[in-house]
Parts: C-alpha cells; structure tokens; sequence
C-alpha cells in the first residue's frame, strides 16, 4: 500500500471533510495511483487546482504517487504570476469566455453584461458543457463539482454563492477580471456584440418617453433589440461600479446598455 501525506489550501479546503481542513493528512493510494486522481478522489476537482508540488517540486496532474510523498495542492493565484511553475496544464487558466450550467443563468447574464463572452442554455446538459469547453477553450461555471471532475475539462470554476449578484463578485475576485471587463458591450440575451445606432435608424421603435428623453442608443444584430440607458441601466450601473472598483474609468464611447425594456423589431 501506497501512503502519501497531502495539505490543501485556502479554498480548496471546503471541498474536504471537516477533518481534514487545513492541516496535513495522510492517505492510503493505490499504487498506479496519479495526482489527479488522489486529489478528486479526495474530493477536490482538478480544475480548482493550478500547482501541486510534490516533495517540493511542481508536477503534472499524470505523476504517479509514491509511499511518502508529501503533497501540497494550491488553488488559482490571483496576485502571483505563477506561469514559470505551472506543471498540471499548459497554461494558465485565465482565458476568459465563459460556459455556464443550466443552474447559473443569472450569473451569465450579469457576466454578459459586464462583456465576459458567456454561453448559457438551460438545456445544455453536462456532455454538453464538456465539449463546448473543450471546443472553444471557456472555462466552465456550475455548482455540480462531478461535472469539474469530468476527464477531458481543463479550465473550470465552482461557484460557491448562491445569489447571482454574490455569484458575480466571487467570479470577479476568484478570476481577478475587473481589469479585462468591458460593460455593457454584450447583449444580455444573445451574448452578441452590441454596437452603437443613430436615433434615426431606431425612433419607431422607441416608447414616446424614451423617444423624448434619451439620444443614446445602441442594438443587436442578433436578436435585433434597442437598448438605452433607462433606470434599468442606472441600477445595472451600481453593481457594476463595485465590481470594477480600483480599475481605470470606462471611456466615454461605451455603447448604451439595455434600458427598462427590449424591443425587437
């Protein structure tokens, strides 16, 4: 029998059972035991992880475990560029488009609208996730953590936060993304690109109100939609500023965001 002594840190430690947190611990490990496996079979999804060293030298996620092995398993760095260690994946997981599962709507949609590329169906199912992640390189969004366990999925986050608009701030900080958000610039609902549009193009389309009030506009040529800066976007506007607290003011050409209402043509 195989034994190795492993410690988990920071938030890697709420995926273990309470005795195990924050100390050293040892464990039984089959002998063609690898990394990867030890650590989710202690409960920790691989795509949490973005440095294990063992005896003090990083390795990849495919390292047979030896009897005595000390291993020290880390969660994503924010503040630390970590890239000349980076052993368990070929590179680091900060690509930021985003896959989210049937349960994380509301989180996609306030990721859409601080213009993080998020595609979001409630009908996608966890093959699904799977392959669109390993298509096109996003990193997967769920609170199902067997899904994050699944073989082929590299870049993945679980969420903790219940509320999307918590859900939202523990993205932002897990991932460090205020200075790489682009407000207002994805349609919330079709994930496309908005772009600015002349009042003109858009005016029989408007409410009265809006028609008098507001110059501003912008659409999706998608799903074809207005979009202005109405009290929607004024409290939309609020989370937003929090979220991006720290970082350099939005240039004054920022497209108009989604107002009180949508009107496809």
């Amino acid at each position: 029998m195989v034994t190795a002594t492993f410690r988990f840190y920071e938030e890697l430690n709420d995926f273990l059972a309470p005795a195990r947190r924050r100390r050293e611990f040892d464990a039984p490990c089959a002998r063609a035991a690898t990394v990867k496996h030890m650590v989710e079979a202690l409960g920790v999804p691989h795509t949490e992880v973005e440095l294990v060293l063992v005896n003090g030298e990083s390795v990849d996620f495919g390292r047979l475990l030896r009897d005595g092995d000390r291993v020290a398993v880390y969660p994503k760095f924010e503040s630390l560029d970590i890239t000349p260690l980076l052993r368990v994946r070929s590179h680091p997981l900060r690509v930021m488009r985003f896959v989210a599962d049937a349960h994380l709507g509301g989180l996609a949609h306030l990721l859409r609208m601080t213009g993080f590329d998020t595609l979001y169906d409630n009908h996608f199912d966890d093959g699904e996730i799977e392959i669109i992640a390993g298509r096109d390189a996003r990193i997967v969004l769920t609170r199902d953590r067997e899904l994050l366990k699944r073989r082929t999925l590299t870049h993945g986050c679980y969420v903790r936060a219940l509320k999307p608009a918590q859900q939202v701030r523990e993205i932002f900080d897990r991932l460090d993304l205020a200075g790489s958000a682009k407000p207002f610039t994805l349609c919330l609902d079709c994930n496309a690109p908005l772009r600015p549009i002349g009042k003109a193009q858009v005016e029989d389309r408007l409410p009265p109100g809006v028609r008098a009030s507001h110059t501003r506009f912008s659409t999706c040529d998608v799903c074809r939609r207005v979009f202005w800066e109405g009290s929607h976007w004024r409290r939309m506007r609020v989370l937003v500023d929090e979220l991006l607290a720290g970082s350099p003011p939005l240039p004054p050409e920022t497209p108009a965001a989604p107002g009180p209402a949508r009107y496809p043509k």
